[in-house]
């Protein structure tokens, strides 16, 4: 019988050195670091690390960022893309990819706020704390997801996303 070569359908896996690069760096000074001058400093880390310390864009985003409805979270996210297509337009990966982690956290806590009321998912015992569903913020949650989804497949931030990852990590 024939035996067919197996299909590897994973990336590799970056060498321990390698992955370490590739971390968000929060050994840096952020209160003091403009990363607009500087933005050779900023690393992509994993998902949201570092959106509430990456001046000045945290100072640009944040204020816009709500999700207690789906009206704040309709209008917070219509707001975060547009500063999205702002750093779009002069190539700011670093913004842009700060404008793409608050999208990505708009989701995320409508989503915990849904199923754990008052947003606490551990008591204080370390227990997780019972599901609820609250429709308001799962409605929350899914305006941030279709926002976040398209800042992703944006072409111009794709690449910029690997041309950064390739230089810096």
């Amino acid at each position: 019988m024939k035996q067919t070569p197996r299909r590897v359908t994973h990336a590799r896996r970056p060498a321990a050195a390698e992955q370490s690069l590739r971390k968000f760096n929060y050994d840096l000074d952020y209160a003091s670091l403009d990363l607009r001058a500087q933005p050779d400093l900023y690393r992509v880390g994993v998902g949201e690390q570092g959106v509430l310390l990456v001046e000045p864009y945290k100072s640009e985003i944040l204020p816009a960022w709500k999700f207690k409805t789906p009206a704040d979270a309709t209008k917070s996210a219509r707001e975060i893309t547009r500063l999205f297509r702002n750093y779009r337009r002069s190539e700011d990966f670093v913004g842009m990819d700060m404008a793409r982690k608050f999208l990505q956290m708009g989701y995320t806590r409508a989503r915990r706020y849904a199923n754990h009321a008052g947003g606490r998912k551990y008591a204080k015992n370390g227990d997780v704390l019972p599901l609820t569903n609250d429709p308001v913020k799962a409605a929350s949650a899914e305006i941030f997801k279709a926002a976040w989804a398209k800042a992703e497949r944006d072409p111009v931030y794709a690449r910029l996303k690997r041309a950064w990852k390739e230089r810096l990590g």
